[in-house]
């Protein structure tokens, strides 16, 4: 049996219903923390959902972006931070804040569709043009759906015995992501602004892959946020209500305490032609290679220190020979050879997609030829000699 509602005899009923669809709409469902396990879709934790052509995060769940990102085969990030009502990180100048039991932090992994091809499925494009992604009238918090493709969200979260990380893989619609434990292989081709094609294979990494780079402790042997750190979050954020510095955002919302007043650590904007050389290369090289490369990384036995903050030059790798020899040192005798990039390892390893070889290990399939320019240039820059 059905029951009608006819407008013309009933029409505050109508209005009413109206009232409560229109009121549905408008109120989404709260997130949704799950304490153990894995929920078979993303959208079950109502953080970030696709929503009338949108990628939306979800009240309080609040995005944020890095000075310098880590490269992934060009993927654009959509990054989000959220935390249970009354609790709050505490700010740590170096390394990962103290995130209270309950945060979830949410990466999505997308690409701009390109304007220059159509009707191919595996074309995305290869820009840094950003301007694109997102929503008009929405500032930076939401993702317009008619122009980038959606590849898969990750999550950490903050559980009581530590991080977990869960990915989740955007199915074809563009309307949910669903688990993958076991990861994914996604056949794409890059597109640049002039029609030009690179075919590659996008690995989203399976649940234990994940350590590989988020381990950044080898003794504590635990997973932890790589990316909100004080160097990456000192910039400004375009929310839809304006533009803030992101430490201040957060602290205004009340998602971090202890910020000092001064002296917060910022690294630079790898892309930002009128910074300096040195800082530019500084931050690439930290975000990329320093969760391994440090002195308490899964690489700390190479003796190479990669953190932007790392003072010793010799540890940065002027000069020092490896610590192995093998096929991943090219036959060149030092990890930087000053004025000399072809006759250094960095760049021969950041250069070659070899497995064995390529640095980083994992993350890419590509040549990421603007940051390998980068490191060029500033090892070509570099002052010394290491016959003297």
């Amino acid at each position: 049996m059905s029951i009608a509602i006819h407008s013309a005899r009933f029409p505050w009923a109508l209005l009413a219903l109206s009232a409560l669809v229109a009121g549905c709409a408008r109120a989404p469902q709260p997130v949704h923390y799950f304490a153990e396990g894995k929920p078979e879709k993303l959208s079950d934790w109502h953080l970030v959902e696709a929503r009338s052509g949108r990628l939306v995060a979800n009240v309080d769940v609040i995005p944020y972006d890095l000075n310098t990102p880590l490269f992934s085969d060009y993927a654009h990030k959509f990054r989000t931070v959220w935390m249970p009502k009354g609790t709050a990180a505490k700010y740590d100048a170096e390394g990962a804040f103290d995130f209270p039991v309950g945060t979830v932090l949410t990466k999505t992994f997308f690409y701009p569709q390109p304007t220059n091809i159509s009707g191919d499925a595996k074309a995305v494009a290869r820009t840094y043009d950003v301007s694109r992604d997102f929503a008009k009238d929405a500032g930076a918090e939401a993702l317009d759906l008619s122009k980038v493709r959606l590849i898969e969200t990750r999550l950490l979260v903050r559980r009581e015995k530590g991080w977990e990380a869960i990915p989740y893989v955007w199915n074809a619609a563009q309307t949910e992501a669903e688990l993958a434990r076991t990861g994914d292989a996604i056949p794409l081709e890059l597109v640049d602004d002039h029609g030009a094609q690179e075919a590659f294979t996008y690995v989203v990494p399976n649940e234990n892959q994940c350590a590989g780079c988020h381990v950044t402790n080898v003794k504590a042997k635990q997973i932890e946020p790589l990316g909100p750190r004080a160097r990456h979050l000192n910039r400004d954020y375009a929310y839809a209500s304006g533009k803030e510095n992101q430490l201040a955002h957060w602290t205004r919302k009340g998602y971090l305490s202890g910020v000092p007043a001064a002296d917060v650590p910022r690294d630079a904007d790898w892309h930002d032609a009128s910074a300096p050389l040195d800082a530019r290369a500084r931050a690439y090289l930290d975000v990329n290679c320093s969760h391994c490369h440090s002195p308490t990384g899964p690489a700390n036995t190479t003796a190479l220190d990669l953190r932007s903050a790392a003072t010793d030059l010799r540890r940065l790798g002027l000069c020092k020979p490896p610590v192995a020899a093998g096929r991943g040192t090219g036959d060149r005798l030092f990890d930087i050879v000053p004025g000399k990039p072809d006759d250094s390892i960095l760049l021969y390893r950041v250069t070659s997609n070899e497995p064995g070889v390529m640095m980083p290990e994992m993350g890419r399939n590509t040549t990421h030829k603007e940051g390998v320019e980068l490191i060029r240039d500033w090892i070509a820059a570099t002052s010394g000699n290491c016959d003297a």
